[in-house]
């Protein structure tokens, strides 16, 4: 495995050379400072501990202090475990951008934005009674049936209802690098990713 923290800026459109369309999601990725190498002898398995954004010395605890002076770095906010990485980094070294070429496919993991309490139709894709005739009243959007009769008399665990949606980690598979500014440390990856603009993503592959 291979990845990097970063931060989803927005999203914009780029045109192939045939004049094709693309939206994409532009990410700032890195650079990571490596603040953790853990081996299978003194942890029991490898992973390598990536840490981006700064923060204020006066808002860490002494412990992060000093857990972050081993990797000569100051203070960072977000901290992510990458287990099997498969490139080989030193503590205090940095990961940018230039881990992944142009045209290679990734995984973007984060968190969806919160939806607050929704009904069956948004969250579960419900179609609803779709017309109002028969002496339909104000059904289109309702549940409908949700539990037996005599037997059993009670509602299954795990039934489809209305409920709070959104801000669960997210994982989308199958994207694709377009391309990558390492002046900038932008990344620009096809489709969309979870998040809003300003959130923290993964990206790994």
């Amino acid at each position: 495995m291979k990845g990097i923290i970063g931060k989803k800026i927005g999203m914009t459109s780029i045109f192939s050379p045939d004049g094709k369309q693309t939206a994409c999601t532009i990410i700032e990725a890195g650079p990571n400072v490596v603040t953790q190498v853990k081996s299978k002898d003194t942890d029991g398995y490898s992973a390598l501990q990536l840490a981006f954004g700064d923060k204020k010395e006066k808002h860490a605890t002494k412990g992060d202090i000093n857990h972050f002076a081993k990797a000569q770095t100051a203070p960072k906010r977000f901290v992510k475990e990458f287990r099997d990485y498969s490139l080989d980094k030193n503590l205090g070294e940095t990961v940018t951008v230039d881990i992944f070429t142009e045209g290679e496919d990734v995984e973007v993991v984060g968190t969806s934005k919160g939806k607050g309490f929704q009904g069956v139709v948004k969250r579960h894709g419900f179609s609803g009674v779709g017309e109002q005739s028969h002496g339909q009243h104000d059904r289109q959007r309702a549940p409908g049936s949700v539990g037996g009769s005599s037997y059993p008399s009670r509602v299954f665990k795990g039934m489809r209802m209305a409920g709070r949606m959104g801000g669960d980690r997210v994982k989308v598979k199958g994207l694709k690098v377009v391309k990558i500014f390492p002046e900038k440390n932008y990344i620009l990856v096809t489709g969309s990713v979870p998040g809003h603009n300003g959130s923290i993503v993964l990206i790994q592959k």
